[in-house]
């Protein structure tokens, strides 16, 4: 009953991110991130995309801290809580905060990211796909979330699908040797070569 579960958590997320990412995606203000930060988020993400490499991490890092303002006190602390618990590979008491924060803050994007990361930490990739598909439902540029998605997807062996979700996170964040090679690896499987 749990394999069946999950199976069918994963295509159902599967159909859903598929077509998502075949319709144009507009990084309006309006899409990215929480509303009082989505004009800055915007910005950042459009100069992320024709940044070099060594800028590349600089507005991530900006990024990163726009998308990381819950205008919360309480729900900061939680996210702080919660990513300090992965950082020690507590993930059960990460799981704890981020459902909390999740709980309490639910159109909070980053909340649900780390609640993700924590549940992919425990290889509970159908919880996993199922807090990815709130994040990407708040921040349908969250590049985290989506790399997130391809990793799901090769796990459950969809290399199509990686490397689908994949293309749309280089189209956000060009520079990410990993996932390049990623990509690289899923276009051999997918076109049969691959052993």
């Amino acid at each position: 009953m749990g394999a069946m579960k999950f199976k069918s958590t994963v295509t159902a997320f599967a159909v859903l991110v598929t077509i998502s990412l075949l319709l144009p995606q507009d990084l309006s203000a309006q899409q990215v991130g929480e509303p009082a930060e989505s004009d800055r988020a915007a910005e950042l993400l459009m100069q992320l995309r024709d940044a070099d490499e060594a800028e590349a991490a600089r507005l991530e890092r900006e990024l990163q801290l726009e998308w990381s303002k819950s205008g919360s006190a309480a729900m900061d602390f939680l996210l702080k809580r919660g990513r300090d618990a992965l950082e020690v590979s507590d993930t059960h008491a990460a799981i704890e905060h981020f459902t909390a924060l999740t709980d309490h803050a639910p159109e909070f994007a980053e909340g649900w990211q780390g609640l993700a990361r924590a549940y992919y930490a425990e290889d509970l990739y159908g919880p996993a796909a199922d807090a990815l598909e709130h994040v990407l439902a708040l921040n349908p540029a969250h590049f985290g979330a989506l790399r997130g998605l391809g990793a799901i997807f090769e796990q459950t062996e969809r290399p199509a699908l990686a490397h689908q979700v994949y293309e749309r996170v280089l189209e956000l964040r060009p520079h990410d040797p990993e996932v390049t090679e990623a990509m690289q690896r899923l276009a051999a499987q997918i076109d049969g070569t691959a052993l």
